[in-house]
């Protein structure tokens, strides 16, 4: 019985994977002629960032869409030590924040295009509903309904 439980979750859950790497999610979008979301988050000193998280980019609406229509990259800035990321991934994320986050907002989330050219942004939590957030970024996708 669980596993059956656990097969029905598998074909109804969609899996999102929020990359660290913008080259990577870069060539992912071109292969698939997808749009990127970046969200630069403090993800464990930012309160905006943690409820943008919690109850948009985590969310069964977001997350149902994004599977289909986005690729994610997540650039965290974490404070405590017991977060601190690789030093690898810190290059990464500094290196997209100089590019996309110069004067380091938080969060800061954007729509670029699969050349990296920007779409629209958010800054700071977006005062919407999901559904409203998700509506905006229909309107650079081909399903604007």
């Amino acid at each position: 019985m669980k596993l059956l439980i656990f097969t029905l979750f598998l074909f109804v859950a969609k899996p999102v994977t929020w990359l660290g790497d913008f080259s990577k999610a870069q060539a992912e979008a071109s292969a698939s002629h997808k749009l990127i979301v970046i969200n630069f988050s403090g993800s464990d000193w930012c309160g905006p960032c943690i409820r943008l998280r919690k109850e948009i980019l985590e969310s069964d609406k977001f997350n149902d869409f994004a599977a289909d229509k986005l690729v994610l990259v997540r650039a965290d800035f974490p404070r405590q030590k017991k977060n601190q990321l690789s030093k690898e991934q810190v290059k990464l994320n500094e290196a997209l924040a100089d590019k996309y986050n110069p004067d380091g907002k938080f969060p800061f989330t954007l729509l670029v295009d699969e050349h990296g050219k920007v779409l629209t942004e958010w800054d700071g939590y977006p005062n919407e509903s999901t559904d409203q957030f998700i509506d905006q970024i229909k309107a650079f996708t081909n399903d604007s309904h």
